[in-house]
């Protein structure tokens, strides 16, 4: 079953995605701005924030834009992600995945962002400015 196209957004600002050890305390550093994601493991401690905030030695990997599926989306609704990430994997187009309560969000390169945009638009999505 096809997914049903929606409206993205582009967010202001570059990201990074970073590594921490799996029982290290959350940094205040992440904290700051109006997007980031924290996620505990097992194994490790993820944080996706802003990449002004990263101080020098943390393992991380930068220069990440953010593509914001409009919502709230609801639960019932299937093959968004699957829909998107399938569209950038044909364009070779590598994405770091995140989902909230309401939505979800797919991280691409900085230098990728603009062919990512191009290649959603002519699959039917559309982005707001």
């Amino acid at each position: 079953m096809e997914a049903e196209k929606l409206t993205m957004e582009v967010l202001s600002g570059k990201y990074g995605v970073c590594r921490l050890e799996k029982d290290s305390p959350i940094p205040q550093w992440a904290l700051k701005g109006d997007f980031f994601s924290i996620t505990k493991t097992s194994d490790e401690l993820s944080v996706v924030c802003s990449e002004g905030n990263i101080p020098g030695d943390i393992r991380c990997e930068k220069d990440w834009k953010i593509l914001k599926i409009l919502g709230p989306l609801d639960f019932a609704l299937t093959g968004i992600l699957a829909s998107v990430s399938a569209i950038l994997a044909r364009a070779e187009i590598s994405i770091f995945a995140l989902s909230t309560y309401d939505t979800d969000y797919i991280l691409v390169k900085d230098k990728d962002v603009v062919r990512a945009m191009a290649e959603l638009n002519s699959e039917g999505y559309d982005f707001i400015s």
